[in-house]
């Protein structure tokens, strides 16, 4: 059972200046939707944030990723309110977090409280805003959930009444997507991008002529905007109708975090991995599981009269606004191309997948692939690398939650068989995925196809200490953390035989901040033990006074 956002006011703003937005609820992302909204800060740090709603503080995350520091805070109204991003924790909060990661001895944490632990009052100031983990720049992050199921909702809902929108979505472009072997556009079965124009009433309008037969699909490239800023935000709802049928509508309020992955299907994948543009599908596949859509005949449109038909689409943001556009498509007989099927194996999206080679086995479990496809592989051999170069199909695919991949190695030669692992290759980098070793073979999971090959990393990271000469004066010791290939693991720093909490930042590097509840002044020894993903390890140490 859904909690009902019945009362806009229930919620103060966790500011006390206006509010603007650089980000709404289930903004396109890669791989995943966005979960929340984002509220500006002035293009700054360090703003008091206060608690929407009296509860009490039911998780504490800190991490250098992801939402970086974060408060969940749990209210009597059955939500959860969630505060990412943020710079620091009120003292009562910090104490307690600081506290339990010198028990731990880590940086990272993701504790859950009991609700008599730290107690929150309404418009209490739990945080300073920040820029903390994956952000891109100074902003809240903030996110309502339903308590009892975890599901995210659209937190705008609260904030309607303290924000100003009165700009519709703006449509950038549309794709007719021909189905191979069933459809054709224009006398090709590749997918059209049409550019809209704008008419004399300033509204957007279709010039180029649209000829089809057969099975085809729509997708639409919209964004909306709001008032006084010039960010670009998500569509909440989309609408295609077909002689004035609906066909596919999509209102997205709500999502499980089970479910977010789904945005490969929604969106036209290969469009967004090749081109970085996100074409939201007009059609639902058979794999796509996401609750907030509906359809008729999932949303394709079967073209077989020589007639025009008239294809709608409307756009409405959380506000009301609406943008139309008409797409009129002339039913035009035309001979549709079949699929090619040579040289390739017919996968399945609601059964098991497997496949073999030399050097390779590919295990794609059920539910997976969101649509059949023709699965297409190559292989570029190299009689000096530790292992062929596997290409798995002639264009992108996501996984929906994974894949097992096993590589053989051709030159085994290491001792320590932890330094192997499998890498993708694309656009001229290796990306690191790893493995574990099994008889001449590295067994790993991939979430999409594309080009594997084994690579091997036996260089320790490397500690780079930033500005030593003003550690002392500043009471702060920075060093800068990097690795080749695995990537840093663990990091464990100590002053003289003894824990030393360093954080680290999104940038990879990890703070010191001399704590004069547990270092006293005088001659002390630094010694930093820092690991990668393969077990290479590097040790710095320094000594230094403190007068």
């Amino acid at each position: 059972m859904y909690v009902t956002l019945v009362n806009a006011q229930s919620f103060r703003n966790p500011f006390d200046f206006p509010i603007l937005l650089s980000g709404n609820f289930g903004e396109l992302r890669s791989n995943h939707f966005h979960s929340g909204i984002d509220f500006k800060t002035q293009m700054v740090e360090g703003k008091p944030v206060h608690t929407a709603q009296e509860g009490y503080v039911s998780r504490i995350s800190v991490s250098p990723w992801g939402y970086g520091n974060a408060l969940y805070i749990t209210h009597p109204n059955g939500t959860t309110t969630v505060y990412g991003h943020l710079q620091k924790f009120s003292k009562k909060i910090a104490d307690y977090v600081k506290k339990y990661q010198y028990e731990v001895e880590h940086f990272d944490i993701d504790l859950t409280l009991p609700p008599d632990t730290l107690p929150v009052e309404n418009d209490e100031i739990i945080a300073l805003s920040g820029n903390t983990g994956s952000s891109g720049g100074p902003h809240l992050h903030f996110e309502v959930r339903d308590t009892q199921t975890g599901e995210v909702m659209d937190p705008l809902m609260y904030f309607l009444d303290s924000i100003a929108d009165t700009r519709p979505p703006q449509i950038l472009g549309i794709m007719i997507i021909p189905m191979k072997g069933t459809g054709v556009v224009n006398g090709r079965d590749d997918k059209l991008k049409i550019t809209p124009t704008t008419n004399p009433n300033g509204r957007p309008t279709i010039n180029k002529k649209i000829e089809a037969w057969g099975e085809i699909g729509l997708a639409i490239k919209t964004y909306d905007r709001m008032d006084n800023t010039s960010n670009i935000y998500g569509v909440k709802e989309i609408t295609l109708l077909a002689d004035s049928q609906i066909i596919f509508h999509s209102d997205l309020d709500k999502f499980a975090f089970d479910e977010t992955r789904y945005i490969n299907t929604l969106t036209d994948y290969e469009e967004w991995k090749e081109n970085r543009s996100f074409f939201i599908r007009g059609y639902i596949e058979p794999g796509n599981r996401l609750r907030f859509l509906q359809s008729a005949n999932r949303g394709k449109l079967y073209i077989n009269e020589k007639r025009t038909y008239h294809l709608t689409y409307l756009l409405t943001d959380a506000f009301g606004n609406t943008t139309r556009l008409s797409i009129p498509i002339e039913g035009k007989e035309q001979n549709i191309p079949s699929v090619r099927t040579k040289e390739a194996e017919l996968f399945h999206w609601n059964s098991d997948n497997r496949f073999g080679a030399k050097g390779i086995r590919l295990y794609i479990p059920k539910d997976n692939l969101y649509d059949n496809i023709y699965f297409r592989y190559s292989v570029k051999e190299d009689s000096t690398a530790l292992a062929s170069i596997h290409t798995l199909h002639d264009h992108p695919v996501a996984l929906h939650q994974g894949a097992s991949l096993s590589l053989f190695l051709r030159n085994d030669t290491l001792e320590n068989k932890q330094q192997y692992g499998v890498v993708r290759l694309q656009n001229g980098r290796a990306s690191w995925l790893g493995g574990k070793y099994r008889n001449g073979w590295i067994d790993a999971t991939i979430k999409e196809l594309g080009t594997y090959t084994i690579r091997q990393d036996t260089t320790p990271p490397k500690i780079t200490p930033l500005t030593p000469a003003s550690w002392v004066s500043k009471q702060k010791i920075s060093l800068r953390l990097t690795d080749n290939l695995s990537g840093v693991k663990t990091y464990r720093g100590e002053i003289d035989g003894r824990f030393a909490l360093f954080e680290m930042d999104k940038r990879s590097i990890i703070s010191y901040r001399f704590d004069k509840e547990r270092l006293q002044k005088g001659e002390h020894d630094l010694k930093l033990t820092v690991t990668d993903a393969c077990g290479n390890i590097s040790t710095y140490t320094y000594s230094f006074t403190w007068r």
